[in-house]
């Protein structure tokens, strides 16, 4: 027996394994998935249950809190290949896409389940397409994190958007920000986030807006009188996955993928709502007013600022209507 040729031949097998397990491996795609939420959010809970999903088509590996990507970068890391999923804000989408800064607007979605329709209706799929052709995503669905309501340290009940003249409300910086602020009639003010407590505090600002977890995370209930439930903004970010990781899957895991992300963000949206509603009475008991003025006069007024400005010019013609009208 030719003992120096079986050697060879072991040799040569073993190597051959070796060079076809990274093929093997590749079966089942690692998927790099990057947000700037925390591990404590119920976000990070959702990617648990998408991750369960999704078991038998890949593997997703999560990075929260913006540790391998920094906010409003994720979605030129998606485009340059080097990750493969993230939760990305539709500011950074229209950023790229400017027809997609109506998506951003006030009043336009009514609440979480406006939002939903929105992105399973007709309209919904072409802004999805707009995503897909021109920047290279597929979005999965849209991530509800909570309505923006207005919280002020006066004792001034606000019903109409002109009840809000005059009254400095701390937004975050930037001109879409800012006008978002314009838009409910107040006195936009840029602030830092982190110094809106002591701003409240102090009187710099009359108020603030956020969605009730982020009031309740920062504490800002203490330093306030009353929360106006204007709801101005409803808050979500997409989740989404590149084409290429996409178009490397077969049509039926496709469906499977997509079931798995519904039935994550479906789970999400619940419980961020569920969450809304126990802050209110939370907020009650901490002698805060919580209250909910003349949401038609706020809609009208603010989607008229939108119509007459600057950025509705890259609006698709009509959208507005047709969104209002699912």
């Amino acid at each position: 027996m030719n003992f120096g040729f079986t050697r060879r031949a072991l040799l040569i097998g073993s190597l051959m394994l070796a060079a076809a397990a990274p093929v093997l491996a590749q079966d089942k795609p690692v998927l790099r998935f990057s947000a700037v939420f925390s591990e404590q959010d119920i976000r990070a809970e959702m990617m648990s249950k998408l991750s369960e999903g999704i078991a038998e088509i890949a593997t997703i590996e999560p990075y929260f809190g913006g540790n391998l990507f920094k906010q409003g970068t994720e979605l030129v890391a998606l485009q340059r290949g080097n990750l493969e999923m993230g939760n990305i804000a539709p500011q950074d989408i229209s950023n790229q896409i400017p027809a997609w800064s109506v998506l951003t607007s006030a009043y336009l979605f009514r609440d979480a389940d406006h939002l939903r329709t929105f992105f399973d209706s007709e309209v919904g799929a072409e802004f999805k397409q707009m995503a897909e052709d021109q920047l290279g995503i597929r979005i999965l669905g849209p991530t509800y994190f909570g309505a923006r309501q207005v919280g002020l340290i006066t004792d001034k009940k606000i019903n109409t958007p002109e009840d809000m003249a005059g009254i400095k409300l701390r937004m975050p910086g930037g001109d879409a920000w800012q006008f978002l602020g314009t838009s409910i009639g107040a006195n936009p003010t840029p602030m830092a986030y982190a110094e809106v407590y002591t701003g409240l505090q102090t009187g710099a600002i009359d108020g603030q807006d956020n969605p009730l977890p982020n009031v309740e995370n920062m504490k800002f209930y203490e330093v306030m009188k009353q929360i106006v439930m204007t709801s101005h903004l409803v808050g979500f970010d997409l989740l989404v996955i590149s084409k290429s990781a996409w178009d490397a899957m077969t049509p039926e895991q496709q469906a499977e993928f997509d079931a798995a992300a519904t039935a994550a963000i479906d789970f999400s949206q619940e419980a961020h709502v569920a969450r809304e509603a126990e802050l209110v009475e939370l907020f009650k008991t901490e002698g805060l007013d919580i209250y909910e003025p003349d949401l038609a006069a706020f809609r009208a007024f603010a989607q008229q600022k939108y119509l007459e400005s600057e950025l509705a010019k890259d609006w698709p013609e009509g959208v507005v209507d047709r969104i209002n009208a699912l």
